[in-house]
């Protein structure tokens, strides 16, 4: 008798999430119910999987709004019914066609209408709900000759009393105003919940016609989805066995590129992984995806394949990834095997500059009708929830920016923030909008629309209106399009190499990224700044106690950094077993056979299925739930104590100790942080040394290229750094020689427009544009003629120097600019054949400090350029120790001079503490650790030059410092406000820092692992 349920995927609206919605049903004796959620079929999937198992019939479809107003409600007789219903959605989602008030185009579709407003005329298939608070109106004579047409509408949004306090709140979250302003049309009745069947049929006794219609057209409905078979797209060619004769064929060719000397195991292991794909019907997918390869060979593109597809031979040789599986090992089984109860996917990578042309070819390949973006939910988070909920109680701005950031400890505990606080917990994991999935598309055999409703976000491409759970659980393979800009640095510094040095690096050759003696001897040293996922003070940190100087040791390392294996403890044991290989024992067998390769400790995902089936004897299917745990696929820790009871049950058969069982199970369950599999590792380390490569020997190349492609971990300022350590002359944006991007002349970098945070984006596009069209600009009048742009915009490039090709002092143009401009924004006019000679104005010659355009820097570009912060300093000092020297100075005290470059906050059981990045006089890099006690007597003061004291732990070959006291040096007042002496520290006072943040614990010291080093008996 339910026609209308909402859930919580009625965003902003419905209070009850799908599980609880079935689960009332259960405890009601409800036996069919309708899930009709506002214009989203989002629910539908987990709904109908709820419904079946509780042996309840499940009815899906949606109810139609257009604002606050109901149209109607559509109920599906079938799955061609809910593909009718996607489709009106669609068409008004993503072409901004009007969604119509009556009679909707159905066949397959029951549509009733509100009491309130129904159509004078009825199809066969529209109906008119009557709520049980409406029945006293069908006295009226004129509703009688409907009653055929009446069935019982008694809709559910709501579950208690307070859920209906917290489904105003949310619709005045929806409305944008205040609860108390809510109209009585912006929210639902407060009697929308569950009722006992019983009871509502009561309620219409006296109508019987209109209870069995209302039966009539639920027992119609039927929605049957078989979710076991694919829905992806079948086949590349026409059929199956044409698409396994092409791969074969395809596969076959790369094997020769690949392995010209084989001596039969590369084809082996071809073979048996043809004979799986072929078996599992996956030879269209990777031909989908060879083809999507091929497009981006042809238009130049750059890619990385990654994640547990590297482990196939087939991707290898298709030129899908760059990773020769039978090289590291990698088994097959990892992505595609007879067990695996879920699909896998390929993870490919291209330049952020790209990706857009590759998701384009995919749509326009393979039709609009066909593909589209996984959906993600946004859920409420704490911050947002607390100014939503506090703006709809009519807490001003001023206040929730205040409160906001602060845990709720710190609020005011009055009966306001109570209520926030009350009603802000009851809608944690609440979904708030829908978004598009990062990277994840699927291509369909049907039309994409028999499954879901589109979506038309401002990216620009459709997403359904399910997550990547949903569509996998379905039956859809996505393929992952990712995007980064690690790879469009190593793209665009290939491009400028050959540019400007006539060479071409053919960078996609692995054999240079695998074994080359300088790119290992900056690899152990953690000379990375600017290099793909190895450049983070934790990784460099990590490179040096590992003194990895070679490939193999950096795939470890890419994993061991991973949040599963660190806060284990068995990253720092694996630090100390590589420097020490001579003391530990391997504490059983089994470790020694399978993790011989990394001396017994457990770093890859597939490490960890090893030892779970090897040692603790556990089923392949219990191992693909480990897998998907270790991968965040399975709800991590609860997915792993699925198969917790049947490992120490296995154990215990097998004969192990208990103790020794414990401490693998403990091992195991560690990874629930995630860690990589060994493929993806594997990538990682492919495209870390690949960039490492580059910075090698092509230092100022590469460094413009990172600068260019956004960096990476740091600010710009860092990366600008590197390339003047690399002996880069580092020049002030100029009219005449920069672009909007920084540019590089021999060993001149001439600072991009876009650095210049004031100027337009437009403008910066617009300057070189124009001086490319019609010559060099001649003078700042010329400029001012040539481009539209104010006097506020006009006096930023005079102060950073961008028209110092003029010979003329910064004074002398900006009065000149004054009566150039006039407080006006000159329209853009072309150049005219006959231009009046420039007026020359004299004027007085101005004494200038030196450091004055050092300051104009630090306020225009975020750091200065003409001078290094330490030049700047009123103390000349530099330290007694330099980093270089840093390892030398175990357990004693030094006194340095630093410039802060990055600190990151952790969080402990004593308060919170820091690991900071700091680089001294002479350039170079080095590490310290501030604990809370410290801190609280010697805090971070911002951006700058600080005088550090401390003791040195070198750990490894890796020296940090441990701060006792710091102290934050000043710059020189600035020159440009002798007169004001207020302003005299601005500048200085507003030199940036990088600050980031993890919830993380600090990882364990080594006498707090436990990791045995001896054999368990």
């Amino acid at each position: 008798m339910f026609v209308n349920c909402h859930s919580y995927h009625s965003l902003r609206y419905g209070t009850i999430s799908v599980e609880e919605l079935v689960q009332q049903c259960v405890e009601l004796g409800i036996e069919v119910a309708a899930l009709t959620d506002i214009n989203t079929i989002t629910g539908i999937y987990e709904f109908h999987k709820l419904c079946l198992q509780h042996h309840i019939k499940p009815v899906v479809g949606v109810e139609i709004r257009k604002e606050n107003l109901l149209y109607y409600i559509c109920l599906a007789k079938s799955r061609t019914g809910i593909s009718e219903i996607n489709r009106l959605l669609t068409v008004h989602n993503c072409d901004g066609k009007e969604l119509p008030k009556y009679h909707p185009n159905f066949t397959d579709v029951t549509v009733i209408y509100p009491l309130n407003d129904f159509p004078p005329k009825l199809n066969r298939n529209e109906y008119i709900g009557i709520r049980p608070e409406e029945i006293n109106l069908l006295v009226n004579p004129s509703l009688a000759k409907y009653f055929h047409k009446m069935v019982i509408l008694k809709p559910v949004t709501f579950t208690t009393k307070r859920e209906y306090h917290l489904h105003r709140i949310l619709r005045a979250i929806d409305r944008n105003t205040l609860v108390t302003k809510l109209e009585v049309n912006d929210y639902c009745k407060n009697n929308e919940k569950f009722v006992p069947p019983a009871e509502l049929l009561k309620a219409f006794q006296q109508y019987p016609e209109i209870t069995q219609n209302t039966k009539r057209i639920l027992e119609e409905c039927y929605f049957e989805l078989d979710c076991s078979t694919p829905k992806n797209k079948k086949h590349f060619t026409d059929s199956k066995e044409n698409d396994f004769k092409l791969l074969k064929v395809l596969a076959y060719k790369g094997l020769a590129i690949r392995y010209p000397d084989d001596d039969g195991t590369a084809q082996a292991r071809a073979e048996k992984e043809l004979g799986v794909i072929d078996q599992l019907n996956f030879s269209a997918y990777f031909l989908i995806t060879w083809d999507i390869i091929q497009y981006s060979n042809r238009m130049g593109f750059m890619h990385v394949g990654r994640g547990s597809g590297a482990n196939s031979i087939i991707a290898y040789c298709l030129g899908i990834t760059d990773i020769c599986p039978l090289e590291l090992d990698l088994y097959f089984e990892r992505f595609l095997n007879l067990n695996r109860k879920s699909p896998p996917d390929f993870d490919i990578d291209w330049s952020w500059h790209d990706r857009d042309t590759i998701l384009q070819y995919i749509f326009d390949k393979y039709g609009k009708d066909h593909v589209a973006f996984c959906g993600t939910n946004v859920q409420f988070k704490y911050k947002s929830i607390f100014r939503e909920v506090g703006k709809a109680f009519g807490l001003p701005k001023e206040e929730l920016d205040i409160l906001a950031p602060k845990p709720i400890e710190q609020h005011d505990n009055n009966s306001v923030t109570r209520m926030v606080y009350k009603y802000g917990k009851l809608l944690e994991k609440f979904p708030n909008q829908r978004s598009m999935h990062s990277c994840g598309i699927l291509i369909s055999e049907e039309p994409i629309t028999n499954f879901t409703a589109l979506e038309m976000p401002p990216k620009g491409f459709p997403i359904v209106q399910f997550d990547m759970h949903v569509s996998e659980e379905i039956g859809f393979e996505k393929f992952d399009i990712l995007s980064q800009r690690g790879l469009g640095t190593i793209n665009d510094a290939v491009k400028l190499i050959e540019e400007k040095r006539g060479i071409k690096v053919d960078i996609r050759d692995v054999r240079i990224s695998k074994n080359e003696e300088k790119c290992n001897e900056y690899l152990s040293k953690g000379k990375t700044i600017g290099c793909f996922y190895i450049e983070s003070p934790a990784m460099r940190g990590l490179l040096r106690r590992l003194k990895c100087d070679n490939y193999k040791v950096l795939v470890a390392a890419s994993s061991i950094i991973r949040p599963g294996v660190a806060q284990s403890g068995m990253m720092k044991e694996y630090i100390f077993r590589h420097n020490n290989p001579d003391k530990f024992e391997y504490f059983h067998e089994v470790f020694k056979k399978e993790l011989g390769e990394t001396y017994g400790i457990m770093v890859y995902q597939e490490d960890v299925i090893k030892i779970a089936l090897h040692f603790g004897g556990l089923t392949p299917a219990d191992g693909d739930v480990l897998r998907r745990a270790m991968s965040g696929k399975g709800r991590s820790l609860s997915a792993l104590q699925k198969v917790k009871d049947h490992f120490f049950e296995s154990c215990t058969k097998i004969g192990h100790p208990e103790q020794l069982s414990k401490e693998v199970y403990r091992q195991i369950e560690s990874f629930a942080g995630y860690s990589f599999c060994k493929a993806h590792s594997a990538s990682y380390a492919v495209e870390s040394y690949q960039s490492l490569y580059l910075k090698v020997y092509y230092p100022i190349e590469f460094m413009v290229s990172a600068i260019n492609n956004g960096g990476g971990f740091y600010r710009p300022e860092v990366y600008v750094h590197e390339a003047r350590m690399s002996g880069a002359v580092i020049l002030n944006p100029c009219v005449n020689q920069s672009e909007c991007k920084t540019t590089l002349y021999g060993k001149d970098v001439y600072l991009g427009l876009m650095h210049i945070e004031k100027l337009e984006s437009k403008t910066a596009h617009l300057i070189p544009e124009e001086r490319k069209t019609n010559g060099d600009y001649l003078s700042l009048e010329n400029f001012v003629k040539r481009v539209p742009i104010g006097i506020e915009t006009l006096h930023i490039l005079i102060f950073i120097g961008a028209f110092r090709f003029t010979g003329k002092q910064k004074h002398e143009l900006l009065i000149e600019a004054r009566f150039l401009l006039a407080g006006k924004k000159t329209d853009y006019r072309h150049l005219t054949l006959f231009e009046e000679p420039q007026k020359n104005y004299k004027l007085p010659k101005v004494q200038r400090h030196p450091f004055e355009d050092a300051f104009d820097e630090i306020e225009i570009l975020g750091f200065p350029v003409s001078f290094s912060p330490f030049d700047m300093l009123q103390t000349k000092y530099k330290g007694s120790v330099m980093a270089k020297e840093l390892t030398k100075y175990h357990k004693k005290q030094v006194k340095m001079l630093a410039y802060l470059i990055s600190r990151k906050q952790v969080p402990t059981k004593r308060g919170t503490m820091y690991f900071g990045t700091w680089i001294d006089a002479e350039g170079e890099y080095f590490d310290t650790a501030h604990f809370p006690d410290n801190l609280s007597r010697y805090p971070f003061q911002g951006g700058g030059c600080y005088l550090l004291l401390g003791t040195v732990e070198v750990d490894f070959h890796f020296p940090t410092i441990t701060i006792m006291k710091m102290a934050k040096m000043p710059f020189i007042p600035d020159p440009r406000y002798s007169l004001y002496k207020e302003k005299a520290y601005d500048a200085y006072n507003n030199i940036r820092e990088d600050v980031s943040m993890t919830w993380r614990k600090p990882y364990p010291q080594e006498h707090e692992i436990g990791l045995p080093r001896m054999k368990m008996e």
